[in-house]
């Protein structure tokens, strides 16, 4: 059969155009056997017209027929992305664009085919599969609608009850990373929307920059605090007006679910969580307390 010595699987891609001969000398060349084997293979089972398109494993000591039947099955190698919790749709992209090689405006067009104009917090950070070559809309269409049926045990078909979920799911996920905090980040939010306050939530002034500037140096000023967009909840009252990342589950059941909590304010503990509080002077307290911890710090 004129196998070849090294016994291990190989991996080989079929290009979406290619036609059985093409895709015959790529395997072939993979199995290390002669084309015209694959190729007779391909014609004595009728599957000139079903090779697909796909990256292959390819078995050691294949038969030719053997050959043929995997490409025409299109069982091609799964492969796995997993989206983190929190990141901006267009950070989404980028991590797409790197992973799959289809250059980043493709993944945009993709989106907006399936969302509109506006794509901010409509994908859900979880672990997907795909088969090569990957397919934008359809990727972007299972992280849609996992998030889609998330939403629909939380809020139904209530369009505005879904938006107001996203974005206040929005707003815990880059507020905390620690899970427990989750539903009293959201009870602060919702305390402080009931009484008419500002939320004064630094990470929607921050995602107001990256919007209207493009970019953010990391540095937080007092004049960022004082500049107005449409996402800065210091200057502004109530929600913004999009999700400011997208939110995992567990935000989103958070944004459900609150906490039964009086809290209206919350600061940095130092540890990696934060300390809440019911009043402004027990806020200011746990203020002291954190700017003590920094100075240390340093």
């Amino acid at each position: 059969m004129g196998w070849p010595a090294d016994n291990s699987p190989k991996t080989v891609r079929i290009y979406p155009g290619w036609g059985a001969a093409h895709a015959a000398e790529a395997l072939a060349e993979a199995a290390g056997i002669g084309a015209w084997r694959v190729r007779l293979a391909i014609w004595l089972q009728g599957a000139a017209t079903r090779i697909q398109a796909g990256e292959y494993r390819i078995p050691a000591r294949v038969s030719p027929w053997r050959l043929a039947r995997i490409a025409a099955e299109g069982r091609g190698i799964s492969h796995r992305i997993t989206i983190p919790e929190g990141l901006r749709t267009d950070e989404v992209l980028a991590l797409l664009a790197k992973r799959t090689s289809i250059p980043r405006p493709e993944w945009e067009r993709a989106l907006r085919a399936l969302v509109g104009e506006e794509t901010e917090g409509v994908l859900l950070p979880e672990t997907y599969t795909y088969r090569w070559p990957p397919q934008p809309k359809a990727l972007l269409r299972a992280m849609i609608e996992a998030q889609a049926k998330v939403l629909d045990e939380l809020a139904g078909d209530d369009a505005d009850a879904r938006r107001r979920l996203r974005i206040i799911a929005s707003l815990i996920e880059k507020e905390t990373a620690v899970p427990e905090e989750r539903p009293l980040v959201a009870a602060v939010i919702y305390n402080r929307l009931k009484r008419g306050m500002p939320l004064q939530l630094d990470p929607s002034v921050i995602y107001g920059i990256i919007r209207t500037r493009g970019r953010f140096d990391g540095n937080l000023t007092r004049r960022d605090l004082r500049t107005d967009t449409p996402w800065n909840t210091y200057t502004r009252r109530g929600l913004p007006p999009t999700p400011i990342c997208n939110p995992s589950k567990a935000s989103l059941m958070a944004a459900a679910h609150p906490a039964d909590v009086d809290y209206l304010y919350f600061v940095a503990d130092g540890t990696g969580g934060h300390r809440f509080a019911r009043t402004l002077e027990e806020h200011e307290r746990n203020v002291r307390r954190w700017i003590r911890i920094e100075h240390h710090r340093r």
